[in-house]
This record gives structure tokens, sequence and C-alpha cells, in this order.
């Protein structure tokens, strides 16, 4: 050859180092492909682990045998068919004697396995292991030629290709690696769900996803948790590919001492516990998470247990919701369904693993059968044999003792009887005793029984539906056997199809309180809850809370929380729990990410976004911005900015107008001002707004309301005088002016608020102090705009009245069923009409 040369009796050939390095790199990545990444698709199984399975059951380390030490277990690998290190053989059995990574584990362990706080496994000097129950499952009927099998590294072994793998274990069990140039991570699953979508899938190989996932609805994690939502799930069986939330199992709890704990009970798969609580820690050291006061983990035997104490002022659920997006409380599971395929890496969908799978189960069926065949045909072969020496008993026994030897006795028989080989022999090697008439009798039995054997297995061979039935039956058996409850639930989350398909439309009230808490009733079941009574203090801020809000509402409409702060939340009706008559309701905070100092001051029904509807938003500051409903028709759950605020002022007023509405702004020293609404021109989002009053020095805003038919202003002082108005009175005026006289505040105290109400309304007034009063808005006189009015509540030293709102009348009839009923009863209320 023209590149050969010879040096110092040495044969030297030129290449091109480019080619060498591409055709090396390329040999290098399909060894480590094929041949230690990846799984295959037909057990699941990479080879180490493979070889670990196959080693153990060579050394009869069965389960009903006493644990071996892993250090002989792991030698014998080593030596026999994985010539590698030893720390990977070890780390690899490790792996399939963890509960918390194996769904179904492959070795039963004794001693140090590890744990799920990272803890590493006791060396392998110390360890015991033998195979589990159902790692048995793997290589039943390997003996019968099932799968094929090659030498092992030098060729004095030999090691099977695939194990038979009597169930789905690649499913069953998942399996990760990092191959060159490729990755799986294969997410396990519920034995029982996987082999009940196999059964489906032999029933009919047509079979479409949404069928399949009635089946198997999503993984099944060892360590449990929730998967939050289904589309990462369609995703990975439809693809191949999938990102598939997963979140801790959580439960927020109210000690004795009044403060919430989280409990943690369950983790997503793959996180570190002792990672993850030093990771909470450091979080709540950098002041990144602000509402943690403590962190213990009463772990133990029984099972996980976490406990975060919240401190007295911040919301659990804020808390929750920063955890779950700074910490491993929620991870996401990147899956790739990628397995070697006939010797190639695919990625796989769903119903391409279970078609593989029961393909190849076929196959081990037919080579089983085949296999049983021959024993059963080589048997009878055998008996018709012994059946002529028994016929001809003393001849053959003649010709045995005239014989010099067995060969020659074996070719004497073949020659009298015109027996073969195999039958001679086994007549040769008979015991006298055997050569009996007596003998005859279970030889014919024997026969008949095989004969009907040979024809049940020419059956299975002759027909694929036959075979099919029998890989059912068996799938079957293995799910009745070891078949358990799923661990990890799924949680249906706002945004997918599924949820929305599943609750009902039906009309509820919804009610948002004083104190920030929120609930959703059906309407047939409301009723008014009267929480003080008149003018008696509340025994805590829960206790006295009043409905601020409240509307009737269709459970699939949207609902809009603005928030002093300027953002605007959006959520839909069934997503606010349902409480009793009786319950206070959900805290916003729990359900909303706002913050320990934000305060939800509006809320709005949004049946859907119509282009011609706005919303009109009043500062404190007298600021006023006029948007487009649909500006906010947004799916994010942060939040969106609904206006931008000057230092200082804080959104306080929010309402849906039709576009032609008359507003009314009203200020702590007494002004007010009526304008068309039109004269505010609509703004985009993120704009500030334009001055809806001239205020004066040290004056604000204190009240805003739209004025419709029928309606009369309602002015309240914080000394708890008050008027109703005709709106008349309120002149239209230019927006952004110094407005008129609504109050005469130097003689009877700044005004609380204003509100439009209706006669048939009830009115009720909160003060400071936490005292309740609620009347009938029909017995307020009706004045013009400047009077004083009439004492609506008495007031204390020092007191004020703070809060107005208003709710359904209530009438005296339920007033004297209300004096009737126990004192701890509680009362009830009308349907509420919407503001």
């Amino acid at each position: 050859m023209d590149n050969e040369q010879q040096v110092n009796d040495k044969r030297i050939i030129d290449v091109d180092l480019q080619n060498e390095m591409r055709q090396s790199f390329l040999d290098y990545s399909m060894s480590v492909i094929v041949a230690r990444a990846l799984p295959d698709v037909r057990d699941g199984l990479k080879p180490v682990h493979r070889r670990i399975l196959y080693t153990m059951y060579e050394r009869g380390l069965e389960p009903s045998k006493p644990y071996h030490k892993c250090a002989d277990t792991v030698g014998s690998v080593l030596g026999a068919y994985h010539p590698h290190g030893d720390a990977s053989v070890y780390d690899a059995m490790v792996r399939l004697a963890q509960d918390f990574s194996m769904r179904y584990m492959l070795v039963d362990g004794h001693g140090n396995f590890g744990s799920v706080d990272g803890d590493p496994p006791a060396a392998y000097r110390y360890t015991e292991a033998k195979m589990s129950k159902i790692s048995m499952e793997m290589l039943t009927d390997i003996d019968k030629d099932t799968v094929d099998f090659v030498p092992n590294y030098d060729d004095r072994l030999k090691e099977p290709v695939v194990l038979p793998s009597r169930f789905p274990n690649l499913l069953v069990n998942g399996s990760s690696g990092i191959a060159v140039g490729m990755a799986t991570e294969i997410p396990p699953h519920n034995l029982g769900e996987t082999i009940d979508a196999a059964c489906a899938y032999i029933d009919n190989p047509d079979i479409e996803l949404p069928e399949l996932m009635d089946c198997i609805p999503g993984p099944d994690f060892p360590t449990g948790g929730i998967i939050m939502g289904r589309s990462g799930i369609r995703a990975a069986y439809a693809t191949g590919k999938g990102k598939i939330t997963v979140r801790a199992k959580t439960e927020i709890i109210e000690a004795k001492n009044g403060r919430f704990k989280i409990i943690v009970s369950e983790l997503p798969y793959k996180v570190n516990k002792a990672r993850l609580i030093e990771n909470i820690a450091n979080l709540v050291k950098d002041k990144r998470i602000e509402g943690i006061s403590n962190i213990e983990d009463h772990s133990d035997r029984k099972g996980m247990h976490i406990e975060i104490d919240i401190k007295r002022d911040a919301s659990p659920q804020i808390v929750l919701n920063q955890l779950f997006s700074f910490t491993q409380l929620q991870v996401t599971f990147g899956a790739i369904m990628l397995a070697i395929v006939d010797g190639q890496p695919k990625i796989l969908t769903l119903k391409d693993m279970l078609r593989c799978y029961v393909e190849f189960q076929e196959d081990v069926i037919r080579r089983r059968t085949e296999y049983d065949l021959k024993k059963a045909q080589d048997r009878e072969h055998i008996l018709e044999g012994l059946k002529i020496a028994i016929d001809f008993i003393d001849e053959v026994i003649a010709i045995i003792r005239k014989s010099k030897d067995l060969p020659t006795a074996r070719a004497a028989l073949m020659e009298r009887f015109g027996l073969d080989e195999v039958q001679a022999q086994a007549i040769v090697q008979m015991r006298l005793g055997q050569l009996t008439n007596m003998e005859r009798h279970k030889i014919e039995d024997e026969i008949a029984a095989l004969q009907e054997k040979i024809k049940n297995y020419l059956e299975i061979l002759g027909s694929e539906t036959r075979k099919l039935e029998i890989v059912k039956e068996e799938l079957i058996a293995i799910r009745n056997k070891y078949a358990d409850p799923r661990r990890t639930e799924i949680c249906a989350i706002s945004g997918e199809v599924d949820i929305e398909d599943l609750i009902p439309q039906e009309e509820c009230v919804l009610t948002l309180t004083h104190f920030g808490y929120v609930k959703r009733l059906a309407v047939d079941t409301y009723k008014i809850q009267r929480r003080g009574g008149r003018g008696v203090s509340g025994m805590s801020r829960r206790e006295e809370d009043v409905a601020t809000e409240m509307f009737i509402i269709n459970s699939h409409d949207y609902v809009l929380f603005f928030t002093d702060k300027g953002r605007v939340y959006r959520l839909k009706c069934y997503e606010v729990p349902e409480g009793s008559r009786q319950s206070k309701g959900i805290n916003i905070a729990n359900l909303l990410p706002i913050s320990n100092d934000e305060k939800v001051t509006s809320m709005i029904r949004v049946p859907e976004f119509d282009e011609e509807k706005y919303l009109i938003m009043v500062t404190r500051r007298g600021i006023i911005k006029r948007i487009a409903l649909n500006a906010y028709n947004t799916a994010r759950k942060g939040g969106l900015i609904a206006l931008e605020l000057n230092e200082g002022d804080e959104l306080a007023w929010v309402r849906m107008t039709d576009g032609n509405a008359n507003v009314i702004v009203a200020t702590k020293k007494g002004v007010s001002i009526r304008f068309k609404e039109t004269d505010v021109r609509p703004m985009g989002r993120l704009a500030r707004g334009v001055k809806a009053i001239s205020l004066k020095e040290g004056d604000e805003v204190v009240g805003m309301s739209v004025v419709r038919d029928g309606g009369l202003v309602l002015t309240v002082s914080e000394t708890g005088y008050g008027r109703l108005s005709k709106p008349e009175d309120y002149r239209i005026q230019s927006r952004g002016g110094k407005g008129l006289t609504n109050y005469h505040v130097e003689k009877y105290g700044d005004v609380a608020a204003i509100k439009v109400v209706d006669l048939d309304d009830d009115i009720i007034m909160i003060s400071q102090d936490g005292i309740i009063i609620r009347i009938a808005a029909e017995s307020i006189r009706v004045c013009s705009r400047p009077s004083k009015g009439v004492t609506l509540m008495k007031t204390g030293e020092g007191d004020r009245v703070v809060t107005v709102a208003r709710a359904p009348h209530e009438d005296e009839e339920a007033e004297e069923k209300q004096e009737e009923a126990p004192e701890n009863s509680e009362a009830t209320e009308e349907a509420p009409a919407e503001e």
C-alpha cells in the first residue's frame, strides 16, 4: 500500500485524522447508546441492570432464599458479564433496591441502601441483597429459549440479549440515562394501569390516545406528589416528549396558637429532602421568603413529615406559592421517551411502547411454545420406543444380555425393532424393573397427555389471536398479584379544558368581605348572613367582618380582582372555593399571589370580555382612568398592572360601565363632582390616568359611584351622620374641576364614604372600634345636597365610621325568625342584588 511504511521493522499506516476522529467518535457514540446508557424497549433495562438480575438468577438468589453479600454479587457480575468498575455495578444495584427510586423494586436489599435525604449506601461488603418477587417475573421462562443469548466479553459464557420481562418494565419502572448526543427520561407508571393499557391495545390495536389515557391517566412516581395538569402528560404520550409539572403534597393547618403551618408529606420524584430543606433555610436567611419562622423535619419510618411554621402576619398560601416558585417543592419532569428499538435509539409514543412490548411478548410466547412442543414431541418419541420394548420384553432382555457393551446392544435393538438411536438409548438405560406390563399403562397415559399438549401447542403456533390471548391472560395474572393503588395524584389546573368539562354551569353568589375573605355559594343556598347584629361589637376581627362586594355570577364567568397597588388578577368563578352559610370563606391572599401589604379593593364580574364595556378606576388622590374591558383578557397568573400609581397613591374603586355613564366622585373634605365618563378618553393598560377632581391640600377621595336610574346618593360622615340625595342635586360638570360642596365637614365632621344605593337596600357601617350597625336605606331621610342629614350611627369618643357597604334588605319576618332562633345559630339572607 502507498500509505504504508516500514520503520524499524514496524508497519506505520498514514490516515486522515479528521476521518479517523469522526469514525472513532461514531463507534464510541454507538457503543454508549446501545450498550450502556439507554434501555431496551422490550425489557426496559440497560445492560448493567440486565446483567445484575441475570447473575442473581444464575446464583439462585431467589426471594425464598437467604440474603447474599452484595460484594459477592458485584464481583460475579464483573467477572462474568460486565468488565467495568465495581462502583458502577454497585450503584446500579443500589438503585434497583431503593423504594424512592423504583416504583417496583427489582432487588430486595438488606442494610443501608441510601435515603431520600441523599445519604449514600453502605459499602457493598456490609449490605446484602437478593431478587425481589416481581423481578422473578422478569426472568420467567428464560431457560425455554424465549430470548437470544450472545457470548460474553471473553467468549467464556453466554448472556441474554434481553430478559423475557413478563410485565412492561420500561413503563412501569421508567428509566433515565444520558448517552452521547441524546438522553432518556421515562417516568415510572402504575403496574395495574400499565397492564390495563397493554390489554386495551391487544383488544384494539387501532386504539387512540384518549382511550389509552383512560387506562393510564399519567405517571405514578414512587414518592407520590401531585402532577399539575394533563397537557404535559398528553404531549409526552402523543409525541414522546413533554414537560410534566410535579408538585409536593402539602397541607396548610392551623396550630393551637392560631398560627399556620405548612405540612409536606410527599416530595416530587428525585428531589433530595435534606438539600430542599437547606435551600428553604437559605432563602429565608437571604430574605427572599420572609413569612417562615421555622422548619423542622419529622420524617420517620412511617413516612415523610416536614413542618414549615408561618409567621403570624404572613399568608401561608403566599409563602407556599413562593416555595413552589423558588424551591424543588415544584419541579418540571422533562419526559423523553427514548429507548433502543431493533438496535437503534428511537423516540416513542405511549402507543409505540405498548406495541413494541406486545409484539415482543408474542414472540416470547411463540418461542416458549416451540420449545415446549419440541420437548413434548421428543418425549413422545421416546415413549413410543419404550412401548415397543415392553411389548417385546423377553426379546429385548435377551438382546441386551447377549451384547458385550451398551453401543452393541443399542445397535442390535435399532436393527431388530426399527428404533432410532434416541429410542434405543432410552431402552438400554432403563432399569429392568420398569420394563413390565404395569408400566405400560403409565406410558400410554403419558403419551395421551403429551399428544393433547402437542395439539394445544400447534394451535397456539398456528394462531396469532391465541398467542395474544395468552399474553393478555399472563399479564392479568401479574396485575392481580402485584398491582397496588396509585401514589401520584393528578390535579387539573385552570386554563386546561379538562376542568371546565367537569364543572357544571350554575348561578352563584360571590362575596368579598371588608377583611379580604372571599367565598362562593349556590344561589339557592345563599341567605343573608347577619354577622354582628346592630350596634354590637364583634368578638374578633373575623367575627365583625361584613361583605363589601357581592353579586350573582355564573360559575364559568371570570372575576377581576383589583388591588390598592394598582394590579389586577383574573380567576374563574369556580376557582373560588365554595363555602357554607356559616363559613367566613377563604382569605383572598390564598388564591392570588398578592403581597402582605396589598389589599383587594374591588371585585368585578365579567361574563365575557365585551369590546363595548369599559372599566372606570379612581384613586385616593383623585386620578381617574377609563380603559376597555378586553385589555385585561389575559391568563397571566402573576396578574397585570391595571394602572401606574403615583407615589403614595392607591387604587380604591373600580366599576364597569357601558361607555355612557355618569360618575360621581366625593372627597373627605365634603366636595363632590359629577361628570360624564366620556370626558375621560380610553387609555392603554400602563397609562396613569387623568385628574378626576382638583383636591385641596390634605383632602382625598372617599368614594366613587356610577349613577343609575332610581338610585340615590348616600353620604355618610365619620361622625355617624348621613343623608340620601337625588342625583339631580349633583349637576354635571367638566372633569378635573374643583366640584361642588357635598357636605359641611367643618360642622358635622369629615365624609367617610358616598355610595349610590336603592331604597330597598340595607346599609352596613363599621366603625374604627369594630362596631357594626345595619339599617334600612328607606329609613334614611332624603335631603338636599349640602345638608347634615340624620344620625345613622352613634360613635364614641375617638371612634369614627370607616366602612360603608350596601347589602340586600333584610325584611321583618326574617328578623323575627332570627330573634327566635338560638343564640349560636346563623342568620339567613336573601340572594343579593348586584350593584
